[in-house]
């Protein structure tokens, strides 16, 4: 009777930590991309108004990059003391962290009004929202992942995933309403602060649920050992025990921080810009992409649960890589089609892309054990987003306009990228199978 009591406590308490990660993650990413899709559209009118349209956007494209600046940095600092005192305190701290920073940039005054204060207050606020998200990350993934069982870590590592395509979702789905709810002038005087604003809503319902959730069963028993007591910092003794399974982690993440960048950041400037659509059809035909991402990161989830991280990771990053060619081509020779164009996003990013981010939460998490878990997952997820994503918008416009509208050379940065990906997720893949191997062969002994 107690051994079922327990059981039941622990699959209610599984569910409250799904819905805890799954909440939080949607309006941690919903509060980011939101700032991304309106730095593109907006923010060069707003709080870079002096200078050529297109330096203008780059400006506001660099801004979105300071937040995967700070990203690493908040992922070492939460990493630490999510490794020393535990994940659901920094899942706390982060959230609002990300919720203060977002209802200030919701109210930072234009450069017209407070002139070079505006920019500034706009960085700061940003680089806030970058060390939030840089930790909150590998306590949402871990929380899940830590309470799953062996044979279920991809699957539920996985569920906070979609927190990115629904916060993704919203953040475009928000903008795309407002758009069409309002006339150009109200949307720039005050209809964008709205979309930032209305976050403090869901911050407070997400709030409530993390506040009623146990610490994780790894983390708890790292803790009864002693293992998160010990004087070494998490970070050095990852980087001095860990560094073969840093630089394969490293490499494998590099497709997923171009690829999703380009296609559900720059894709919406791209259209505006060079195919001439609405600003509304563009960010709806993102939006559509991202919805229908959910359901297929869960597929691949439970396929990397049954085939292994590795390889399920490394063949979408293959997939991803190729599929960009004919994504482009499509928008390019869509005319304006929606249809067409929804297409040319929708298949690469719902699909494809998915098979990359559903199974790089259990991945990455293989890689390190539990007391220093934390640390290990937010260095190799952080680090590449600092330096290749946070700079994939400006990048993409710069290699556009130096082959003149053509997005081939965009194609071929992404296509390097998915094979870098690709060979270290093989790697990884073919090191576990021989591990595991090596393990039989001992039992068998």
């Amino acid at each position: 009777m107690h051994s079922e009591q327990m059981t039941h406590d622990q699959k209610k308490n599984l569910r409250r930590v799904v819905a805890s990660s799954i909440i939080g993650a949607v309006i941690e990413w919903y509060d980011f991309f939101l700032y991304g899709v309106v730095a593109g559209l907006f923010f060069n009118k707003l709080y870079f108004p002096d200078f050529d349209a297109r330096i203008g956007t780059m400006l506001a494209f660099a801004t979105f990059a300071v937040g995967f600046v700070a990203r690493p940095l908040g992922g070492v600092i939460f990493g630490h003391f999510g490794d020393k005192l535990g994940r659901k305190k920094m899942l706390i701290l982060t959230l609002e962290i990300m919720g203060i920073a977002t209802v200030c940039i919701g109210l930072i005054p234009t450069y017209h009004t407070i002139g070079i204060w505006a920019p500034i207050l706009l960085i700061v606020c940003r680089l806030a929202q970058g060390i939030g998200l840089g930790g909150e990350w590998g306590g949402a993934v871990l929380m899940t992942y830590e309470y799953a069982s062996d044979r279920q870590k991809a699957f539920y590592a996985s569920i906070p995933q979609m927190g990115l395509a629904t916060g993704l979702c919203l953040s475009s789905g928000m903008v795309a309403l407002l758009s069409w709810l309002l006339d150009n002038e109200q949307f720039l005087e005050w209809g964008w602060r709205f979309a930032f604003l209305v976050s403090v809503v869901l911050i407070a319902i997400a709030l409530y649920v993390r506040t009623h959730i146990l610490e994780t069963p790894e983390f708890r028993k790292a803790e009864a050992k002693g293992e998160t007591s010990k004087k070494a910092l998490p970070i050095v003794t990852v980087c001095k025990n860990y560094p073969g399974n840093i630089a394969l982690g490293v490499g494998a993440r590099w497709i997923d921080g171009v690829f999703f960048n380009v296609l559900a950041v720059f894709s919406i400037t791209y259209l505006v810009q060079q195919i001439h659509t609405t600003r509304t059809e563009a960010l709806t035909a993102v939006m559509f992409a991202a919805l229908l991402m959910c359901p297929f990161i869960l597929i691949a989830g439970r396929l990397a649960d049954r085939f292994g991280r590795g390889r399920i990771y490394g063949l979408a990053s293959l997939a991803c890589g190729i599929s960009i060619f004919p994504s482009f081509w499509l928008m390019q020779s869509s005319g304006g089609n929606m249809f067409l164009v929804g297409l040319a996003i929708a298949i690469p990013l719902s699909i494809f892309y998915a098979g990359v981010f559903g199974p790089e939460a259990a991945l990455f998490s293989d890689l390190f054990p539990a007391e220093v878990r934390y640390t290990g997952i937010s260095i190799v997820y952080q680090f590449p987003g600092f330096l290749v994503a946070g700079i994939v918008p400006g990048v993409c416009t710069a290699l556009i306009q130096w082959n003149d509208g053509d997005p081939f050379y965009i194609c071929i940065f992404v296509l390097v990228a998915a094979a870098t990906s690709a060979f270290s997720a093989f790697t990884i893949q073919a090191r576990h199978n021989r591990l595991a191997a090596q393990a039989a062969g001992t039992a068998q002994d």
